[in-house]
């Protein structure tokens, strides 16, 4: 069951990456960004779905301080590596469109700055999680680490609204409403969607790693399926 619905969801996905490409290069030229302005067709969407990402990483880590079942914990982990993915992808796409835009790929704006310590937070929140053998020591631990971490979301997003910064103001979600021309809106919304089907299948593929990785972790090795499958060797005498 669990193979036909990441079957069905990689070839829905792989339509709405086609059809996003598609309206992506036929959207008219933006005026004052020109050509680039296609990079935010996968800038915006990428930071959107990491967003979610670190929200479900909040969700599943709270869940699994209520209940201790390890599942919640293989979902928290998947998010996570899945939002650092994706706010890697952000951070790359954005510099690539700084040079022509800015003159530079770096400076340190604030929202550049806050967004580049969130993803060396989430980084942080994975070396944690390999730094810590026990599972159940490490679940709570790194769980502790994604619920207290989600506070910079809301402190990136509006880090343009509350300082002074050369990145680009909020087109979408304004007072004096949506910024943005009908055929890009469509195209951008497009894309959002392709990346958040993209966004659900890795988690959905790394959430199932994880739960064997830790049948792998906790299977006795001298009594578990290791050991019924790997005997020492026997050493003997020459007679």
């Amino acid at each position: 069951m669990t193979k036909t619905v990441n079957r069905s969801l990689m070839q829905l996905t792989a339509l709405a990456i086609v059809a996003a490409l598609i309206l992506a290069f036929a959207s008219p030229r933006e005026v004052t960004l020109g050509q680039s302005a296609r990079l935010l067709f996968i800038h915006v969407p990428s930071i959107s779905v990491a967003y979610l990402a670190f929200t479900l990483v909040l969700i599943a880590s709270g869940i699994y301080l209520a209940t201790k079942r390890m599942k919640w914990d293989h979902l928290a982990l998947a998010a996570a590596e899945a939002g650092a993915v994706f706010t890697g992808l952000t951070i790359v796409i954005g510099m690539v469109w700084a040079k022509p835009t800015w003159g530079v790929f770096w400076t340190w704006s604030s929202r550049l700055t806050l967004t580049a310590i969130m993803f060396f937070v989430y980084v942080g929140y994975l070396a944690l999680r390999r730094a810590i053998v026990d599972p159940e020591v490490r679940a709570r631990r790194a769980a502790i680490l994604g619920m207290l971490s989600i506070v910079q979301i809301p402190i990136v997003h509006f880090s343009v609204i509350w300082w002074r910064d050369v990145h680009q103001p909020p087109t979408l979600a304004t007072p004096a409403g949506i910024q943005m021309d009908a055929p890009i809106l469509i195209a951008l919304l497009v894309a959002m969607g392709a990346f958040i089907l993209l966004g659900a299948l890795l988690i959905s593929l790394r959430y199932r790693i994880a739960g064997a990785e830790y049948i792998l972790e906790t299977t006795d090795p001298a009594g578990g399926v290791a050991g019924d499958a790997v005997t020492a060797p026997v050493l003997t005498r020459e007679s």
